[in-house]
């Protein structure tokens, strides 16, 4: 059972999961597998289905038990119970799943390392924002950028968020792990955020708890 990583911190709880598995490997780690083989037929894509499954087990893993995972029209997950608030992202390989207290907005986002991240740097990063070097190349530091303002924009309720003019990643050193700030001007509030971030082998993460 490929749980990457898990942890829980400042009342939140947050997990990876690697997907290895088959789908029957996965299913059988879950209760009720019947109701969950018909629900992942409504993808086609294979691909679709293991990461739907492997997220449904690591959520499983994280509290003991099953819950429902519903979603809003803009596609933003939540928890019918209202037992915690929720935020999920994937890449290639991985899943990655976020709970914090009810009513909580929570983002977390996973980012598969690649050099795609700089050819389209220039739709995120502003004049202001200046990658760090880390392990001989800057590929890390934009990733960073690019995942941390994806963590951002699932935090907010906002439509229309332009990465590059509304989201700002505050100068910081890049390590393995760490913490920086950031900004957004997308709404009246200008929120604040304090973005925890990863550094793995093959992939970053952020997480705004």
């Amino acid at each position: 059972m490929p749980l990457f990583f898990q942890n829980t911190e400042f009342a939140c709880r947050w997990g990876i999961w690697k997907m290895d598995e088959t789908l029957e490997e996965l299913l059988v780690c879950l209760p009720h597998q019947e109701y969950y083989r018909q629900s992942m037929q409504r993808f086609a894509a294979g691909h679709r289905r293991l990461e739907w499954l492997a997220v449904r087990v690591l959520l499983y893993t994280l509290l003991g038990e099953e819950k429902e995972i519903a979603y809003y029209s803009n596609g933003k997950p939540y928890l019918p119970d209202n037992s915690a608030s929720i935020s999920i992202s994937h890449t290639k390989g991985y899943v990655a799943v976020l709970l914090g207290p009810p009513g909580n907005e929570v983002g977390i986002d996973i980012e598969q390392y690649g050099e795609r991240v700089r050819r389209v740097s220039h739709k995120f990063m502003r004049d202001d924002e200046i990658p760090e070097t880390f392990q001989g190349t800057d590929i890390w530091s934009l990733l960073l950028y690019w995942s941390a303002k994806e963590t951002m924009f699932k935090c907010m309720n906002a439509s229309e968020v332009d990465f590059r003019e509304h989201l700002r990643i505050f100068p910081f050193t890049v390590d393995r792990q760490g913490i920086f700030s950031a900004e957004e001007y997308r709404t009246a509030e200008k929120m604040h955020y304090s973005i925890h971030y990863y550094i793995y082998p093959d992939f970053v993460l952020t997480m705004s708890l």
